[in-house]
């Protein structure tokens, strides 16, 4: 899976565009048709507190779909961790909205015999 990681007005440290990439590496176990990701890294400057919340947006794209996640935390590491259990759960909920909703064809729906009775 391709990740791409943007950092909004300031540059990530290699170090954690790795640790979100290991990250997200581990929920392509449970979709593996998941065709590539965008993460957004972004800091509040609030005026009133010393620390700045930081925020991240993962947004992961599969067939037909995309799945977005957006979280926030005192640190981009504990934002992407929780992102990232939300994101698995995410993801398990749309396989199995695709898995289990086959497409029965009309044709095989209607019973032969009903129409028999009708003439």
């Amino acid at each position: 899976m391709n990740i791409l990681v943007n950092a909004v007005g300031f540059t990530a440290d290699l170090s954690l565009v790795d640790f979100i990439k290991r990250k997200l590496q581990k929920v392509e176990k449970f979709y593996g048709r998941i065709v590539d990701g965008e993460v957004y890294l972004k800091l509040d400057k609030g005026d009133s507190s010393r620390f700045q919340k930081k925020y991240i947006e993962i947004k992961l794209n599969v067939p037909g779909n995309s799945i977005i996640v957006k979280e926030s935390g005192t640190t981009f590491e504990e934002a992407t961790d929780i992102a990232v259990e939300v994101l698995s759960r995410q993801v398990k909920r749309h396989k199995q909205k695709t898995n289990g909703s086959k497409h029965v064809p009309v044709a095989d729906v209607i019973d032969p015999a009903f129409e028999e009775d009708e003439n």
